[in-house]
């Protein structure tokens, strides 16, 4: 279990190892490491997702590990609620962010190993904190720089992150 502590409450996980075991392994590296402490949710699209797990304050990326082997083919659904790994248009790109689905975003899940059919790697559950999920997908959004869409005007900041294991 990994609880998020936000500036909006906490927001407890339930990883599963079975399914995606190098994912929630990754995941908890980077937990342990300290890593997601003042990283902010920096992408919130209310009706999909919200996404976070690599920028700081100022929309500053921060230096991950190696990415990881796309493990989507493990038969969970991008569901509300669940945790899935973002990546580029690369399948196996994911590193340390992650995003939570606010709908039920089936088109997200695995169909094929082909480039354009592998999806997203669900590797977790919200147990409790939905509420603040919810109110998080619900915040003012705009643009940063010329790059990057969908930001909270106010910042959305992991605090930390609590492992019990």
């Amino acid at each position: 279990m990994v609880t998020l502590h936000t500036t909006f409450g906490d927001i407890k996980i339930q990883l599963n190892t079975e399914k995606a075991p190098e994912t929630c392994a990754n995941f908890l590296q980077y937990c342990r490491d300290g890593f997601y402490n003042g990283t902010l949710f920096h992408r919130v699209i209310d009706g999909f997702m919200i996404q976070g797990g690599g920028m700081s304050s100022g929309m500053v990326e921060k230096e991950t590990r190696e990415t990881i082997k796309n493990e989507a083919s493990n038969g969970l659904s991008n569901k509300v609620g669940t945790l899935a790994m973002a990546r580029t248009m690369e399948p196996h790109s994911a590193s340390s962010q992650f995003f939570i689905n606010v709908n039920d975003n089936k088109f997200l899940d695995f169909k094929s190993a082909t480039p354009d059919g592998w999806g997203y790697c669900v590797f977790a559950e919200v147990i409790e904190g939905m509420d603040v999920v919810n109110k998080i997908k619900a915040v003012s959004t705009g643009n940063s720089g010329y790059v990057h869409q969908d930001v909270p005007v106010e910042d959305v900041v992991i605090n930390d992150v609590t492992i019990e294991e």
